[in-house]
């Protein structure tokens, strides 16, 4: 049989336990894909660094010949466009600073 509290201190136990316990299984949860995306993204770090050279490096060259037609017609050339590269590094920035923010956060 169920025992029934009636205390009025009891009942606010309950209810932030259980309100802690919600928070618990939320967080928990949320590792897992948390800890994927981190490692997916650290292993392109290399990546990052290697595009960004790239943009301060043969990428000028690079436009240039496309926009003077050396190029094949068929070439995927999203990585020529100047406002996708800057937007990536711009987003990439921004997630940076919000991972140093939350690592601040979250570190106990």
């Amino acid at each position: 049989m169920k025992k029934e509290f009636r205390s009025k201190k009891v009942q606010e136990r309950v209810e932030r336990i259980q309100k802690m316990e919600s928070e618990f299984d939320s967080l928990q949860a949320a590792m897992p894909e948390l800890k994927r995306a981190v490692h997916s993204y650290s292993e392109l770090a290399d990546s990052l660094h290697e595009l960004s050279a790239y943009y301060d490096g043969d990428w000028k060259q690079d436009l240039s010949a496309d926009e003077n037609g050396e190029l094949p017609s068929d070439l995927k050339r999203g990585v020529l466009s100047e406002d996708g590269l800057w937007n990536f590094f711009d987003d990439n920035r921004e997630l940076a600073d919000e991972m140093r923010r939350l690592c601040d956060e979250i570190t106990l």
